[in-house]
């Protein structure tokens, strides 16, 4: 089992799929990584050697920031934006949607469940 960048890659799948697995790299930035180590999309993940892998590694150690340090970058970049009480700020605060998106009738992902109000009741209990 391959190891970069403190994530144990998952056995048996394409390479093109399994450095996904690594928070920072998707779909493209894994084709760009694998094209400049000259491998293969399609070789299975099991079936790279101890030099193809440390290749690997030393491209994404030299040209990507990954995993902890990029966890720890966005964290830092919405912290700033908390302290400055800018808008982004206050909407990270309140748990509510940062990019403009409509929160009448939405956002059920960021505000949580839905909460029933007590006391409001249907017309058709009130007859």
């Amino acid at each position: 089992m391959a190891r970069i960048a403190g994530v144990d890659l998952p056995r048996n799948k394409r390479m093109e799929v399994a450095l996904t697995y690594i928070f920072g790299i998707g779909r493209m930035t894994s084709k760009k990584i694998l094209g400049e180590a000259q491998i293969d999309l399609n070789r299975k993940s099991d079936s790279l050697t101890e030099a193809e892998v440390a290749k690997i590694r030393e491209i994404i150690d030299r040209v990507h920031k990954v995993e902890g340090d990029l966890r720890r970058e966005i964290s830092l970049n919405i912290k700033r934006l908390v302290d400055l009480s800018c808008y982004r700020g206050t909407r990270h605060r309140k748990g509510l949607p940062v990019h403009g998106q409509r929160t009448h009738s939405n956002a059920r992902t960021r505000k949580g469940p839905a909460v029933a109000i007590a006391g409001k009741k249907s017309v058709k209990a009130m007859k």
